[in-house]
């Protein structure tokens, strides 16, 4: 009876919370080396560059003139820019 119990932990540990508190470390750690300059993207979708920096507090600017304040926590990751190869297969096209 004790052997199934922990057989099924043990299938819910490596497939549900350990990835899932990897998924929380790397986050943290992205949240953690945001930097002035960076493109980021926020729970909401908006897109900006980041401004300015305090610690709970990040300062976007999404267009020319346009700032916003957000939360840190609300950065869901940081925009890759376009790779220059896709550039040019769009204009091949």
């Amino acid at each position: 009876m004790l052997f199934p119990m922990l057989l099924i932990f043990g299938v819910m540990y490596l497939l549900v919370i350990r990835p899932q508190s990897k998924r929380a470390k790397e986050t943290q750690k992205m949240l953690s080396e945001l930097k002035k300059g960076d493109e980021v993207v926020t729970t909401g979708g908006m897109i900006g560059r980041i401004s300015g920096l305090r610690d709970t507090e990040i300062t976007l600017q999404v267009q020319e003139g346009v700032r916003i304040r957000i939360q840190r926590s609300a950065v869901t990751g940081r925009v890759r820019p376009a790779s220059d190869s896709s550039k040019t297969e769009n204009k091949a096209s």
